[in-house]
Order: C-alpha cells, then structure tokens, then sequence
C-alpha cells in the first residue's frame, strides 16, 4: 500500500452553531414526547421531509433556468396541479392542512417516484410517521431555516442527528466514532481516480469522510467535467441489506453534496461479489462481526476463498473478491480475526500474508466503541495482489483515542491517533524502532514463524524494571519495632482511662 505525502486534511468534527444545535434537540424531544422513541425513526423521518424540501429545490432551479433559457423545464418533479405537494407551498398551510396532505398525497406521490436516482429508489416504502400537526409543523419550521445551499451546515446537521443514534445504540445500529473513520480514510487517502466502496454501509460515514477528504486534498480535479461526474455518479458504492440505513445513508451522501451515488439493497454474504468482482480500488468498512450464517445461506464463491460460517472472516473474503489487483482496504475486524486458532482463521491470515500484501495491524483499544459495545477490534490494512508482496508488516498499539474509554466517552487530553498517521506517512522511520515501542515493523518471517498469528503482543517485548527487594529479616525486624510501639501506645492509653 502506498503511502501517501501528507496533505491538508478536511473538517473532522461537525461544527454547527450552538443555536441550531439547541433547536435540534429541541424538535429531538418533541419527537420523543409525541411517542416516537426510536432514533432511527425520528431520523427517517426527518429524512423524507429533507427529500421533500430537496425536490422542490431541485424544480425551483430548474424553473428559474427555463425563464432565463426560454425553454421548458426540464424533467420536472411536479407536474400541473402537483404545486400544493410542492414544500414551498405546504410549508405555509395550517398545521393541519399541512399534516393532511403529507400523509395523504405527499407521501404517496414519493412511493410513485420511478426516475431511477438512488433517492426515489430508497423511497418506495416511505411511511410517515409524525403523529401530530403539532410535531410536524415544529419539524418544518425547523428545516426551512437551514439554508440548503450550504453543504458544509447539511452535512455537519445530518452528522449531528446521527450522533443520537450512538447514543442509542438502538437495534443493534451504531456507527463507527467519526474520528476513527477519518484516521482510516486519512491513511488510505483516496485519490479522485478510486472507486471506493463500503459492502456494509450503514449511515454512509465512510463514503462521506471519503468523498470530504477527496474534496479537500484534490478541489483541482473537480474542475473537470469527467471527473466531476465519476466523484458523483461512480466513485462511491455501499450496500447494506436494512431499507431504513439505505435511506439515511442516501440523504446522509446528499447533504454531503454527493448527487447520485451507488447506494444499493445487497446482503453481500449471500450474493457474494457476483458482477463486482474485481471492480474498486478502495474499501473502507467496519462489517457486521457478530454471529455466523448457514453455509447455504453463503455465496458459494466466498466459501472457495474461506471455508467458515464465521460473518467477519465471509465479509474479508468478500473484500479480497471486490477488489481490483492493486486496490487496497482499510477494514475494522475483531481481535479475534488475527489470533483465533479455527482453521478458517488459520487460513484467511496465511492468504493474506502470502497471497497478498498485509501493510498494517493498528490495535485499537477496547472501550472505541463504548457505551454499547465493549470488543477489543484492530484494523487491518491490506492490498490485493493475488502474487504476494508482504514485507515488513507494521503494527500500532493505540491506547488513547481522544476520548474516555469508560461509557461516557469524554474528551481527553491523551490521544495516539494524530501519531499513528505520522508514523504511518513516514514507515522508513519505523524500521529502528524496537519493539518495546508502540509501534515497530516485524518481517513477513517472524509472522511466519508464529503460524501467522497477527496479535500484537506476539511480536511487543516487555521490559520489565529491576527492582531491589529488602532483606526479609530487615522487614520482620521493622514489624517488630511496630508492634512494640503499639504495644506502648495501648499500654499509655489504658493508663490514662483507668
């Protein structure tokens, strides 16, 4: 895996303004009191009004083009006699006006949408939800002040609302802590050339970081209309098998500024890589690790590479069958992944070793993904070559992460990741290190020797202090000299009360 010269680095964390933020929570409660109590629904929800308000934004340029161009509008959303499903228009009505006719023929007109864009696809089974006017009108009022244009306040918005999944941790739904995405997005530095992919996406977050670091380090390519139409048409793909993280990974890419990107219902592990075999240059994932499928239930192509039930050794397998000779993958798996002695396991490190490049092995610690998970995980940074090329491997021990590794996860002052990417941009550097450090490089042989066991503390040495220890009849003679003391002081109180 090639290293990249460091670079400027985009926004990490979202920045909104605290009053914005205040009135997020404020419509966040309200959704919470009216009785809708899971995150994900309230965030769906907010989704399909955010659709809404888009379509009309989307006719309202266009028909300011056709009055400067004189022509028609081109492809429009809503036809004669739709205006009143139109946001502009609803927005204005009494709430129930307004709640009437989302339910009624707002909501029906999106499950009727059929232009083909990743949007209205995820919209076929839209259901709304919102029970009162009341609610609805708060949450309108709310979106028709944020300026849609800005697409650093959408996407840093919609950030803000996915954090309060986390918080969550509902249905076993949570997303991966945005700064560790961004570490891995960093080291593998996306060019505008890739073609990246995340087989389980969920909300989006490692297409978006993607798509805001090559936005970042490369706005010159963007320039030119090719490429500008691979960033949005072709560059990104995620697949998930839940409708409900399809649609808000679509409006989360969106509100990012991506316009069409491939955002598709798949359950990856039964249709294996079928037609995308050996078609991106770049995965960034952090896949389902829990549980195991029937060997029925799993593509029969991902069975030839790995024989297991095992859900984290199929997604690898999957990861090394999507990618091109020469793509590369950044990839969060259990630790048991890298020293689990099932022959599935045994087997999966050897092809990794062996067949293709293994560049990395970042051990993060457990309490990442902290308050709703507590597994120890590291990541794994590969190339596919289908020829070998594994060298010198380079394993991280990160102990801090910026943040406490109890459930409340606070800031700290400690953080190794700022570290990591340093080393990382600069390996040369790494071959002196001992391996008492944090972080060293150990060849391919010493792997091998270990039966490709991928545990950091296989290879870490120890070094353990000298310490002197006194004499034990030098302590039983100090122990001696305390009791007598006691013994006095017992015998001068007891003297003093009689």
């Amino acid at each position: 895996m090639s290293k990249p010269e460091p670079r400027a680095l985009t926004r990490v964390t979202p920045v909104i303004t605290g009053e914005l933020r205040s009135k997020i929570d404020r419509v966040w409660d309200a959704f919470w009191s009216g009785g809708i109590s899971n995150p994900l629904e309230v965030i769906e929800q907010i989704t399909y009004l955010l659709f809404i308000r888009r379509l009309d934004d989307i006719q309202t340029l266009a028909e300011k083009k056709s009055r400067v161009t004189k022509t028609d509008v081109e492809s429009p959303v809503f036809l004669p006699g739709q205006a009143h499903l139109r946001w502009g228009q609803f927005k204005n009505t009494s709430p129930e006006v307004m709640h009437k006719t989302i339910a009624d023929e707002v909501f029906p007109f999106l499950r009727s949408l059929g232009d083909g864009t990743t949007y209205s696809e995820h919209m076929k089974d839209a259901r709304f939800t919102i029970p009162t006017p009341a609610l609805l009108s708060k949450v309108v009022d709310m979106l028709d002040d944020i300026p849609m244009a800005d697409r650093d306040t959408n996407g840093d918005l919609y950030e803000y609302l996915l954090s309060k999944i986390a918080s969550a941790g509902v249905n076993g739904q949570f997303r991966t802590p945005r700064h560790i995405i961004d570490l891995m997005v960093k080291m593998t530095a996306p060019q505008p050339s890739d073609e990246i992919c995340d087989p389980a996406c969920g909300t989006g977050g490692f297409l978006v970081a993607a798509s805001e670091y090559v936005r970042g380090t490369h706005t010159e390519a963007l320039l030119d209309s090719l490429q500008r139409k691979h960033f949005h048409r072709s560059m990104f793909h995620g697949y998930d098998f839940d409708s409900t993280m399809l649609r808000i990974g679509s409006m989360n890419m969106l509100l990012h500024g991506i316009e069409s990107p491939d955002i598709r219902y798949r359950d990856s592990l039964s249709e294996g890589a079928a037609g995308d075999a050996d078609k991106y240059t770049l995965i960034l994932a952090n896949p389902p690790f829990a549980g195991s499928l029937d060997y029925e239930s799993t593509a029969k192509d991902l069975q030839r590479i790995v024989k297991t039930k095992k859900t984290e050794l199929l997604f690898l397998a999957l990861f090394l069958k999507l990618l091109k000779p020469g793509g590369r993958a950044a990839v969060i798996v259990p630790d048991g992944v890298l020293f689990g002695s099932s022959k599935a396991h045994k087997d999966f490190r050897t092809i990794l070793v062996e067949d293709q490049k293994l560049d990395a092995v970042v051990k993060l610690p457990s309490g990442v993904f902290r308050p709703y998970a507590g597994v120890s995980t590291a990541i794994l940074f590969f190339t596919k070559t289908n020829s070998g090329g594994t060298d010198d491997v380079w394993f991280y021990d990160v102990r801090a992460d910026g943040f406490s590794l109890d459930d409340k996860r606070s800031p700290v002052e400690t953080n190794d990741l700022p570290d990591v990417l340093t080393r990382w941009q600069n390996l040369v550097d790494e071959k002196n290190r001992a391996r008492t450090e944090q972080s060293f490089l150990v060849p391919k042989a010493d792997i091998v020797s270990q039966g490709y066991d991928l545990s950091l503390n296989r290879y870490k040495e120890i070094v353990h202090d000298d310490i002197e220890h006194r004499a034990p009849l030098e302590i039983i003679a100090d122990i001696e000299t305390l009791e007598d003391e006691i013994a006095k002081g017992l015998a001068e109180l007891k003297a003093m009360l009689s």
